[in-house]
């Protein structure tokens, strides 16, 4: 073979680009692939390479779990696809990932916190009103026990003129001398009631329209609202220029049946105003204000004379001139009373007021009536037990009737009961955390004309 032969034969063999590397001869080790060739794929029934071994995914064997992938490699399609490996026997299978039913751990958990804090806020609020408690107890003791006879004498007798709360005073004090506190009502100093001095007139008003005590009838209704304020204390005035248009309101036939609001009273009897008036039985503060504890005087009658009048009795007779004092049947019958109640004390009598060293009061929401020296009479409530109004002693009611110029006054039931109605709506606010009480007896002003046309 020559030279020419030798190169033509050695340029064949040389492969060319792309072209398919030649299948090796039995025996021959195989040629390592090029860079960037691909494979041969392996023929039916031949062996895999080592190189092909470690690139081709191996497929699953029937009933046998897919190899997981390498790190960093992705799964294949058929891992995605398929369902999570079943635990082996004795295998404990695996938590559920965060993701999966939330619920089961987070009720729990938020259910004990909850538990934890209501405790916490239950555990201050205790020492809280445990706190409040002593430190009320506390006052209490002072005001009680301690070196002041004013503020004994006002916070005694606050708590004994309170149905509900006049318990509190026999802590502190024994019977005794409660008793000496409340020693001095007024009324049994109290004579009989001078007449001559109230002449019943229609008083004529300056060119201001004002009457003698400088109040003026605006509406022209006979009825006349004034404010009342005072040293911790405010409330309103009633003047009713007509004593004849005052009556006692009473639904007699309901005694110990059922009590009566102001409001309901002044419209069973048709009335324009009204307040309440006297007592009634309420242990406990748990009366109903059906049953009167004290004489009452209805159109002429007397209702529970065998109970006497307590520490005083207001009443107007047919002449329609109040009287005021400590007042037994005979001398009611005596007097031609028409229409009163019981409960007292006497605040001005004749013109005088009442001596405040006999007159042993706290202070209390209060209702009073009096009667100028014209005839006018005088309804008084004031507000109490209430920031804007703490309420009033009795030395502040005498100092009131005598700024509207009573000449004869008395205390009426008072605290949770006193109200005031005028024109379809109550004027002053109620103490009575439970409500506007009913009560057996009322004074109401009756509608002009009313009495003439009426059984009054």
């Amino acid at each position: 073979m020559d030279e020419k032969e030798k190169q033509t034969q050695t340029i064949e063999e040389v492969p060319q680009e792309n072209e398919a590397p030649a299948e090796p001869q039995k025996g021959e080790a195989p040629a390592d692939p090029q860079e960037n060739e691909a494979p041969a794929e392996p023929q039916e029934g031949e062996a895999l390479s080592e190189s092909q071994e470690s690139e081709a995914p191996v497929e699953p064997q029937e009933g046998e779990a897919p190899a997981e992938p390498q790190e960093g490699e992705a799964p294949s399609e058929s891992q995605e696809s398929e369902a999570p490996v079943e635990p082996q026997e004795n295998e404990a299978p695996a938590e559920p990932q965060g993701s999966e039913e939330p619920g089961k751990k987070a009720g729990p958990a938020v259910g004990r916190l909850l538990g934890r804090i209501l405790g916490r806020a239950a555990i201050v609020l205790l020492v809280t009103l445990v706190i409040a408690a002593g430190g009320v107890f506390g006052v209490a003791y002072i005001l009680a026990r301690g070196p002041s006879p004013t503020a004994q004498r006002l916070f005694v007798m606050s708590l004994r003129e309170t149905s509900a709360v006049g318990f509190i005073a026999d802590i502190f004090l024994s019977p005794e001398e409660i008793a000496q506190i409340e020693a001095g009502k007024g009324s049994e100093r109290v004579i009989e009631t001078d007449t001559s001095l109230v002449t019943v007139q229609a008083e004529e008003p300056d060119d201001n329209g004002a009457d003698a005590w400088g109040l003026v009838d605006e509406d022209g209704d006979g009825i006349i609202i004034d404010d009342v304020k005072g040293e911790g204390y405010s409330g309103f005035m009633m003047v009713v220029k007509d004593p004849s248009r005052v009556i006692m309101g009473s639904v007699t036939d309901d005694f110990g049946i059922r009590g009566y609001t102001v409001e309901e009273m002044v419209q069973y009897f048709d009335a324009v105003a009204g307040t309440n008036a006297g007592g009634f039985v309420d242990i406990g503060g748990q009366g109903d204000g059906s049953l009167p504890d004290r004489m009452v005087v209805f159109k002429g009658e007397i209702y529970n004379g065998s109970r006497g009048t307590g520490s005083g009795f207001v009443g107007l007779d047919s002449n329609y001139i109040l009287h005021v004092g400590l007042m037994g049947s005979q001398a009611i019958k005596d007097a031609d009373i028409q229409y009163g109640c019981s409960f007292g004390p006497v605040l001005v009598s004749n013109g005088q007021g009442v001596d405040p060293d006999s007159l042993s009061s706290g202070v209390n929401p209060r209702t009073a009536i009096g009667q100028r020296s014209d005839g006018a009479i005088l309804l008084l409530v004031i507000d109490g037990r209430q920031v804007i109004s703490l309420g009033a002693t009795y030395e502040d009611l005498v100092e009131i009737m005598l700024r509207y110029g009573a000449v004869n006054a008395c205390n009426l039931d008072g605290g949770s009961s006193s109200m005031m109605y005028y024109n379809g709506a109550y004027v002053n606010n109620c103490a009575s955390v439970i409500g506007i009480r009913p009560v057996p007896t009322t004074f109401l002003v009756l509608k002009e004309g009313a009495r003439e046309s009426g059984d009054y």
